[in-house]
Order: C-alpha cells, then sequence, then structure tokens
C-alpha cells in the first residue's frame, strides 16, 4: 500500500516539475511521503486472521478474549445461562481460527445456523455466542480505528441514561422505610430512575415456598414499599419494579392494577418469560407498563412480543440474547412497533459499555440497566482497565475509543475468578 501511495506522489511530483511552478511543486507530497516511511508498518486489516479463542469466569460472568496475528485481540462477555460452557467456547473458537474477524454478522449467523439440532435457539449456545459476537465487535472496531457505535451505523446520542437497580434484595425483607432510604440514595449521586426488586421467596407471608400466589398480606407489602420510594423521591423521579418472572397470571394482573396510583417506568417481568400470551393479558388490562424480555433469545424471540402488543416496552440482555449485532437488529425491530428499547444489564462494565455501543446507534433507546454494586464494591473497578468515571450523573458517556472502549483486566479478573476453570487458557 505504501509503495504505491509513493508511486502517485513521485507521477504527482513530476507532473508539477513541468509547470511554471516547479520550484515551489517538487516538494509537493514530501511531508506525507516521510510520514509514510517514518510510520511503523502492519499487515492491513484485510489480512488479519483470528489466532485463537479463550475465556475465563467469574460469578456468574462469561469473558471472551479472540486474539489475532497482528497482535490485536477483542473483548467480549455473557452472563446467566454461561454455567459449564467453557468447552462450548473451545468448539466454537476452533471453527473461528484462521479466519478474518471482519464480518461478525456473517459468521455470527454461520455459527447460529451450523448448530440448528446443537441447541443454537436459546440458553447456554446463545449466551456463549453473546460474548463471542462482541469480542468480534470490539475487534473490528481496533483493527479498522473505529468504535463498536460506528461499525453498527453511528450514533444517534453521545450519552445513554441509566437506571439505578438498588439491589435490595441483598436485605432480607427490607421494609418500606428501607426502600425510602435506597431511592434517597441513588437521587443523591445523580440517577433519575431507580428499579427495585418485591418478589420475595422468604417473606413470612407465603403461604408455602412453592405457592406463587401472592397472598394479600404479600400485596400489601409490595403496595406499601413502592408507595415510601415515591414518596421519598417524589413525583418526577422514574420508578421501575421487578417481579423477576416468579408469579402466576392473577398475582401479576393485581400487581399492575395496584401500582397505578403509583405510576411507574414499568411493572417487570409479572409472569415467567414462557407464555407471551399471560403477558399479553396483563398489559391489556393495566395502564402500568409492563417490560419484558432478559429472559428471551435471538430476534424470533421478540417477534410475538412486539406483534402482538405484548409488552410495552422490551428489555434483550445484549450479553445473553445474541449480542450486539443481534441486540441492534431486536431494537430497530422493536422500533417498526414503536416499542422503546431498554435493555437489561447485569454484568461488568466492559458489558454496560459494549450495550452502551447498541444503544446510541438506534433512534428507540430509552434507558439502560446499571447495578448500584458497580459503584461501591471494588471488584468491579479491578477486573476492567477504563481511564473515567463509569456513570456521570445517571448517564453512562459512550466511549470514542477503537472497539467497545473498555479493556478486561486480566490480573483483576484473576482475584475473582471461579474455581477451578481454565483461567485464559
Amino acid at each position: 500500500m505504501s509503495s504505491s501511495r509513493r508511486s502517485f506522489l513521485g507521477k504527482a511530483a513530476l507532473a508539477a516539475a513541468m509547470t511554471p511552478f516547479a520550484t515551489v511543486s517538487s516538494t509537493f507530497g514530501q511531508g506525507l511521503t516521510d510520514a509514510l516511511e517514518r510510520t511503523p508498518k502492519v499487515s492491513p486489516p484485510s489480512d488479519l486472521k483470528i489466532t485463537d479463542v479463550k475465556c475465563a469466569y467469574s460469578g456468574g460472568g462469561l469473558f471472551v478474549k479472540i486474539y489475532t496475528d497482528q497482535n490485536i485481540w477483542g473483548s467480549g462477555e455473557a452472563v446467566d445461562a454461561v454455567g459449564g460452557t467453557y468447552y462450548l467456547v473451545q468448539r466454537l473458537g476452533r471453527q473461528l481460527r484462521g479466519r478474518s474477524p471482519l464480518a461478525p454478522n456473517r459468521i455470527f449467523e454461520e455459527l447460529r445456523k451450523g448448530a440448528f439440532f446443537g441447541g443454537a435457539q436459546s440458553g447456554v449456545y446463545v449466551a456463549v455466542l453473546s460474548a463471542i459476537d462482541a469480542a468480534l465487535w470490539d475487534l473490528c472496531g481496533k483493527a479498522l480505528g473505529l468504535p463498536v457505535y460506528q461499525l453498527l451505523g453511528g450514533k444517534f446520542r453521545d450519552k445513554v441514561r441509566v437506571y439505578c437497580d438498588t439491589e435490595l434484595y441483598a436485605v432480607r425483607n427490607p421494609g418500606p422505610d428501607e426502600y425510602a432510604k435506597a431511592a434517597k440514595d441513588a437521587v443523591s449521586r445523580g440517577y433519575t430512575a431507580v428499579k427495585f426488586d418485591i418478589d420475595s421467596a422468604t417473606d413470612p407471608n407465603k403461604y408455602d415456598r412453592y405457592n406463587w400466589t401472592a397472598s394479600l398480606a404479600e400485596l400489601e407489602r409490595m403496595y406499601n414499599s413502592i408507595e415510601a420510594v415515591r414518596k421519598a423521591v417524589g413525583p418526577h423521579i422514574d420508578i421501575c419494579v421487578d417481579m423477576h418472572g416468579r408469579y402466576d397470571a392473577p398475582t401479576g394482573r393485581k400487581v399492575a392494577k395496584m401500582m397505578e396510583p403509583l405510576n411507574l417506568m414499568w411493572l417487570e417481568e409479572p409472569v415467567p418469560a414462557d407464555n407471551v400470551d399471560a403477558y399479553k393479558s396483563i398489559t391489556q388490562e393495566t395502564s402500568t407498563p409492563i417490560c419484558g424480555g432478559e429472559n428471551f433469545y435471538l430476534g424470533y424471540g421478540f417477534t410475538r412480543l412486539l406483534a402482538e402488543s405484548a409488552v410495552d416496552l422490551i428489555m434483550p440482555d445484549l450479553q445473553k440474547c445474541g449480542g450486539l449485532g443481534e441486540g441492534q437488529r431486536i431494537a430497530n425491530l422493536a422500533n417498526c412497533f414503536y416499542t422503546p428499547f431498554s435493555p437489561h444489564m447485569v454484568g461488568s462494565f466492559l458489558a454496560a459499555m459494549a450495550s452502551a455501543h447498541v444503544c446510541a446507534s438506534v433512534p428507540n433507546f430509552h434507558i439502560l440497566e446499571w447495578q448500584t454494586l458497580s459503584d461501591t464494591e471494588p471488584r468491579w473497578k479491578e477486573i476492567v482497565t477504563y481511564d473515567k468515571p463509569f456513570i456521570e450523573k445517571g448517564f453512562l458517556v459512550v466511549s470514542d475509543k477503537p472497539g467497545i472502549g473498555v479493556e478486561i483486566n486480566e490480573e483483576g479478573l484473576k482475584k475473582y475468578a471461579t474455581p477451578g476453570v481454565p483461567f485464559f487458557a
């Protein structure tokens, strides 16, 4: 490439010498030629080849790195449906060695359709594929010198709004005062939206451990807790309420109606993810917005939800629904139905920033999940490398660095690695 440029510049200089301005023009392009000579040369991106795929596990997360012959790599993350998947990562990695990483959509489709009878519709296969997909996009961005949002077609916004999941479930059966305190604490840190869980397997008012029809006393606890939050933060802070898909349809219906006076941003997963009709009936019978989708996989999983208006908002988890390319396709599908796109996110800051690139690249982005423990637990800052604050006044600023813009800190991650599983080996 550099020799052809020098040839072009040399011809330009020769042509200039034949004009009255030869004295000035004979040096035309010499500075650029000299700069090219001084610049270290590597193979062009078109020659890039994958050499290896390695992974590590920490908590409920899978971290994948894809290596190349040009000493650059891509990183991705998956969550939840990743237990016991080490050998699946190795198997998919063998299929990638020797290939160019610069066609992530094509690779995604080949890996997915190539395992049609191997579980590629949902679950662990798609979760692992999500991490590999994110790593490919990261790698492409680094190879081409562009942030992922640019590869996805550009950005609609420079920063994405996040809601603070207060993770109050860490407190055993918290009372309304604890809900109010956690809400005020989040708002004092700049968040304009908060989320609380109201499902509890240890509620003393439950009739038994396996009965998920809420008693009247359970319903009263739920309402009083969120009412305390609304009183604490006032009318202009958004409140999300999560039921984690544990309850039956009658309970989901009651809670949705009961919460109407509190003007929620949404009620999340009032019923399990495996019955779209139950979602639809609840959504149609309440003014409380219903949100779902963190346990749906691929774009196909969202078609009925959207086409039949079974939910008001969708919340795919980009670390397990298929990755960044599929996440954007899901968002664009939702946009056709005028449905907000509000991704679920329970991973590290690598996962958060990867999600943010997709959120920036679509018009119908609404809000992204953020975990309050990522603000307070040292672990979350130790396992990644990033040179700026994670969250600024309730927003995540989208990185302009090539790729995702966040690196795995292997030394930090190793402190929290899952025992008994190879670590990037």
